[in-house]
């Protein structure tokens, strides 16, 4: 009977090992520059993201490119910027925006919102977006805390770009604005 080359599977076991933590390693980088998991918690952005959605964040594109409107965003909630909040972005830098008789306004022109549950309430604004900020709001404008409670967010405080549904697998889809 042949003893075991236990060199060889040493060495095959340390292997596999080093490929685990190398893998492992990468895995970190990757979450925490490229792209993130997060899960929604709250139900302002009904009907686009429901509470327990997990999406993926991409957490570079804006090192590449500007947010842009309709963009849905993962942010550090500007009044305790240890919680994450997810809402969409409806005004850039320099923009007016007005909510008049529960309709949104950008620059003067009705934006038309078909992913909005609901439109807002009563008035809002005129506010002129400060420079290095955007304007956020939940899709269900009724039961959301956005940039109508906490004001205009500055772009340090988004996270990344919402960039798909993977969880519950029956509501897969893609929240990149086409």
């Amino acid at each position: 009977m042949l003893a075991p080359d236990w060199r060889r599977i040493g060495g095959s076991v340390w292997e596999f090992a080093k490929t685990l933590i190398i893998a492992f390693v990468l895995a970190q980088l990757i979450m925490v520059s490229v792209a993130q998991a997060f899960q929604v918690e709250q139900y302002s952005m009904e009907p686009t993201l429901l509470p327990h959605d997990r999406v993926l964040v991409d957490k570079i594109l804006y090192r590449l490119r500007e947010p842009r409107r309709g963009d849905v965003v993962v942010l550090k909630y500007p009044l305790n910027t240890q919680r994450n909040y997810i809402k969409r972005i409806v005004a850039l830098p320099g923009d007016v925006l007005e909510v008049k008789n529960g309709k949104l306004f950008v620059n003067g022109k009705r934006v038309i919102e078909l992913y909005v549950n609901n439109g807002p309430q009563g008035n809002y604004g005129p506010l002129t977006v400060p420079r290095d900020s955007v304007f956020v709001m939940g899709d269900n404008r009724n039961n959301s805390e956005d940039s109508r409670a906490f004001g205009a967010l500055k772009e340090n405080l988004i996270v990344g770009q919402a960039l798909l549904i993977y969880w519950p697998p029956q509501r897969l889809k893609v929240l990149v604005p086409r």
